[in-house]
């Protein structure tokens, strides 16, 4: 069995708990949860201590982009509910999901400030990143954040963020890995593997007949990575299975329509109708056509082979 971290998880400030005010706040929308994330939330963490208060993260339910400029929206690295236990797992206490409305993107940043850090928050420190933006239009600041709470006696620290190769990390950064396919570099990034979720739908049953059943994942609402063959693993039913995923079309039997199946190695019952979690870990190959069922059967073992040595690796 997988071990969730226990998440608190709320979606209404009228409903936060008393207890879980008055103490270090970080703003952001932690898309991804990478290791730019994990050092906010060390800090988080110390400065929760030194004022003696929970450590709280408000982050927005949907990106407020995606409100005001739809079209231009990016799409989502994590799930509402995966960012929360992802943090949890760092150590917050608790996770703040706001609804993203009319009226939170009207509020200007001393309104902000004053109606939600302040009066419904009560926090007594902040920690952000430097290039933290609040209040309508984006138009607040670190440098406002610092001059108004200097002014309510709020403790501000500001985290540099965190530098790989060269290149500092961000979800744009992660984003455009996974885009690419580049599961192996983003998971180095991550402090978890990328993460998709999905329903299993009934396929062509082409796998079965050949010895390699699959399941047909579908509703997936994150990014997905290009198409390929990947080693990864599969969370069904609070287990872990080394799996082989495939997303992209079936060439072979001339098939265009991209899906993601994944072949779950050792699992021999039904899935249709199951919830799935699939992690990405390593790029194995492109999409090919081969030749015909037997040299497709030759390669498919050599996959699973693969994502079984690669999974073995990772710490379940």
């Amino acid at each position: 069995m997988v071990p969730r971290a226990f998440v608190k998880l709320f979606h209404d400030l009228a409903t936060f708990p008393v207890p879980l005010r008055s103490g270090a706040l970080a703003i952001g929308n932690f898309d991804g949860v990478h290791l730019g994330h994990a050092r906010i939330v060390e800090r988080l963490l110390a400065r929760a201590r030194q004022v003696g208060g929970p450590a709280v993260v408000f982050t927005f339910d949907p990106h407020p982009v995606r409100l005001l400029r739809p079209d231009a929206a990016p799409p989502p690295l994590t799930w509402t509910n995966r960012k929360a236990e992802l943090l949890a797992r760092l150590g917050v206490d608790a996770v703040l999901a706001y609804p993203t409305d009319e009226a939170l993107l009207a509020l200007g940043p001393a309104e902000f400030f004053a109606e939600i850090i302040c009066k419904q928050l009560d926090a007594r420190s902040l920690v952000e990143g430097p290039n933290f933006r609040f209040g309508r239009g984006r138009a607040g600041t670190i440098e406002l954040l610092g001059k108004l709470a200097a002014a309510a006696g709020i403790l501000v620290e500001v985290v540099e963020p965190v530098v790989v190769a060269d290149e500092i990390v961000s979800s744009s950064r992660v984003r455009r890995l996974v885009a690419d396919g580049r599961v192996g570099e983003a998971r180095r990034l991550l402090t978890e593997p990328y993460r998709v979720r999905g329903m299993v739908v009934h396929g062509a049953g082409r796998g079965a007949k050949i010895g390699f059943a699959t399941a047909n994942v579908d509703a997936i609402d994150t990014i997905l990575p290009a198409h390929g063959v990947y080693a990864g693993r599969a969370l069904v039913a609070d287990r872990l299975w080394p799996a082989a995923i495939n997303v992209g079309s079936n060439p072979t039997f001339g098939e265009q329509t991209p899906k993601v199946e994944a072949h779950l190695i050792g699992w021999h019952d039904p899935l249709y109708g199951s919830a799935v979690e699939l992690d990405f870990l390593e790029r194995l190959r492109g999409v090919e056509r081969f030749a015909g069922v037997a040299e497709l059967r030759d390669q498919l073992a050599r996959d699973v082979a693969d994502a079984e040595r690669i999974v073995a690796q990772y710490p379940t």
